[in-house]
C-alpha cells in the first residue's frame, strides 16, 4: 500500500494557512489587549475623578466654615480684607492638590430680580425696577440702548408668569417662529448662561454683560455690598441711576472707601461723591455693607483627573449654606 505524500505545493499552502491564522490571532490578541488597556485606563480615571470629586465637595465644606467664621467675626458689615479672590492652595491624599476661591456671590445683576410675587406664592409678575436697572447696565457696558431694552424686556417675559409681552420683549409667539421652535421658560433662571437663550441677546452683548450677571434663588433686586465691590465692578453701582451716577462717579465713590469699610449704607450714600443722588426708597436701601451670598470656585487635581466646581452659598441667614453647584468650566 502506497503512503499518501503531500506534494511540494500542497506543504506550503498549508504552512501559508497556518502562518496567516497566526497572523490573525496575533492580530486579535493586540486589539484585545489594547481594549483591555484602555478599559483598564478608563476604570482608573473614573475612580480618580469620583475621588476628585469628592474631595472637591470636601474642599467646598472647609470653606462654607470659613465663610461662617467670617461672618461670626464682622456680624454688621462683611470686608474683603484675606478671603475675596485669594487662592487658597490645600495638599491633598495622594499627592493631589486643591485650590480654591471665594468672591461675593451678590455682587452682579440677579437676572430673577427682573420678576417679583407680590404675594407669598403668587405668580411672578415683571418688576420695572429691574429692568430698567438691566437695561441700564447693559447701556454702561456699552450695548445699545435698542438692544438693551429689548433684551431686558425679553429676559423680564423670561421669568415672569404671564403670555403678554413687555413692550419690547418677547413670549411664546416670538420663540415659535425661531428656526428650531421653543418656548420661554415663564419660570426663574437656573443659571446665567440660560440668558442666551433669550429673544434679542446677541453673542456681543451677553459676552459684555456675563460678568455683571448670576441667576439668584430670591427675586430680590441685587444685594450688593459696597464694602465688597471692586472697582471693575462699578458698573454694579452706576446701573442703580445710570443718568445720575456715571461710572467714572461710581469708580471716585468705591474709592472713598474707609479702611475699616461703611459702617451702614447710609454712610456711603452721605459720605461720598453720591451725596445727593435721589433715588426711590427701595433703590436706596438696595445695597448693603454686609455680604448675603459667597461663589465658590474649587480645582481638584488628583493624578491625570481635573475637577472644576462652582457653588454658591446662601449666607442670609446662619449657619451659611450651599444652594447650588455647577460642575465643569463656567460655559
Amino acid at each position: 500500500m502506497r503512503r499518501f505524500r503531500p506534494s511540494q505545493r500542497e506543504r506550503g499552502a498549508a504552512l501559508l494557512t497556518v502562518l496567516l491564522l497566526v497572523a490573525v490571532m496575533g492580530a486579535i490578541a493586540v486589539v484585545a489587549l489594547e481594549r483591555m488597556r484602555l478599559a483598564t485606563r478608563l476604570a482608573m480615571n473614573s475612580v480618580a475623578l469620583d475621588q476628585a470629586r469628592q474631595f472637591a465637595i470636601g474642599v467646598e465644606g472647609l470653606m462654607t466654615l470659613a465663610m461662617n467664621d467670617l461672618l461670626a467675626a464682622s456680624p454688621d458689615a462683611t470686608l474683603p480684607n484675606g478671603w475675596q479672590d485669594t487662592t487658597r492652595q490645600i495638599p491633598l491624599p495622594g499627592g493631589g492638590m486643591a485650590e480654591a476661591r471665594a468672591a461675593d456671590g451678590g455682587n452682579c445683576f440677579n437676572l430673577n430680580s427682573l420678576a417679583t410675587a407680590p404675594e407669598q406664592g403668587g405668580d411672578l409678575i415683571a418688576n420695572p425696577i429691574a429692568i430698567a436697572q438691566f437695561a441700564g447696565l447693559m447701556q454702561v457696558l456699552d450695548v445699545p440702548q435698542g438692544i438693551a431694552v429689548r433684551i431686558a424686556d425679553g429676559a423680564a417675559d423670561w421669568v415672569d408668569a404671564d403670555t403678554a409681552a413687555q413692550p419690547q420683549g418677547a413670549e411664546d409667539n416670538v420663540y415659535r417662529q425661531s428656526a428650531q421652535p421653543y418656548r420661554a421658560a415663564n419660570a426663574p433662571f437656573a443659571d446665567k448662561s440660560e440668558l442666551r437663550a433669550v429673544a434679542g441677546v446677541t453673542a456681543e452683548a451677553y459676552d459684555r454683560v456675563r460678568p455683571f450677571v448670576c441667576a439668584l434663588p430670591t427675586h430680590d433686586l441685587s444685594p450688593i455690598n459696597v464694602n465688597t465691590l471692586k472697582p471693575e465692578q462699578a458698573p454694579l453701582l452706576a446701573m442703580l441711576a445710570p443718568e445720575q451716577i456715571p461710572v467714572d462717579r461710581a469708580l471716585q465713590a468705591l474709592a472713598a472707601r474707609p479702611a475699616g469699610g461703611w459702617a451702614s449704607i447710609g454712610d456711603f450714600w452721605t459720605r461720598t461723591i453720591l451725596n445727593g443722588v435721589m433715588l426711590p426708597t427701595q433703590v436706596q436701601g438696595q445695597p448693603g455693607v454686609k455680604s448675603q451670598w459667597f461663589a465658590l470656585d474649587v480645582t481638584v487635581r488628583l493624578g491625570e483627573a481635573e475637577v472644576r466646581e462652582a457653588a454658591l452659598v446662601d449666607a442670609r441667614e446662619k449657619p451659611a449654606r450651599i444652594v447650588a453647584r455647577r460642575w465643569g468650566d463656567d460655559e
